[in-house]
Formats: structure tokens, C-alpha cells, sequence
């Protein structure tokens, strides 16, 4: 049986090799997930110039007062960032998943995100 310790090394390793081909630009930056036991957080990144466009999870105000289950709550923050990503005029991205599988909470925001009008 895998440690926690174990887990959290492979994903490093895993999301080392996604960042090898995933970089975002400044024509299609890069959507970035993280998620944690308790909560999930996206951003939408330029690493060109290395700001932050867009984020929001699941610790936003909007987000918090609706919470049901985490897989609800990824749902909730790919809408918010997907609509903050468009106010913004981002309309592609390209999807680093940070090493997680895709499923779950990760595949749950990034329909949302798909939904909300943002493509990858």
C-alpha cells in the first residue's frame, strides 16, 4: 500500500511531465488545477509573462454559499472561472490537469469550464 508521502511524490513527477508540453502563452494560456482534500482551486496562467489572468475556487464567496459536495463545488468554480475567463476575453486554454487523474472533481471543473464557453 502506497503512503501518502508516495502519492503526493508521483503526482509531482506526473505533473513535471504534463508541464513539459503544457505551457501557456499569451494566445492560449494554460488552466491549472489544483485540489486538495477539502477544496479545488483553477487559474488560468500566462507563463510568458508569468501573471495570473483568472482564477476562482472553491473558498470564493459565491461559490461557498452554495456548497453541497466537492465534486458540486468543482462544478461551481469551472462556471466562475469559465465566465471570468471570458470577461476577460480568454476564450481557449490549454488544460493542465497538475497531475490528478481525469475524473472526479478535475473532470467535473473542466466540463464546467467547457460548458461556461471556453475551449481546449
Amino acid at each position: 500500500m502506497a503512503s501518502d508521502r508516495d502519492t503526493r511524490i508521483k503526482r509531482k513527477r506526473q505533473h513535471l511531465r504534463i508541464r513539459k508540453r503544457v505551457t501557456g502563452t499569451h494566445k492560449r494560456p494554460r488552466l491549472c488545477v489544483f485540489r486538495s482534500l477539502k477544496h479545488v482551486y483553477a487559474q488560468i496562467l500566462d507563463d510568458t509573462s508569468g501573471q495570473t489572468l483568472a482564477s476562482a475556487s472553491s473558498l470564493d464567496p459565491g461559490v461557498r454559499a452554495q456548497t453541497q459536495s466537492k465534486t458540486e463545488d468543482a462544478k461551481l468554480v469551472g462556471m466562475l472561472l469559465g465566465r471570468r475567463a471570458l470577461d476577460r476575453g480568454i476564450e481557449q486554454v490549454a488544460f493542465d490537469r497538475g497531475g490528478y487523474k481525469y475524473h472526479g472533481r478535475v473532470k467535473a471543473l473542466a466540463e464546467a469550464v467547457r460548458e461556461a464557453g471556453l475551449k481546449f
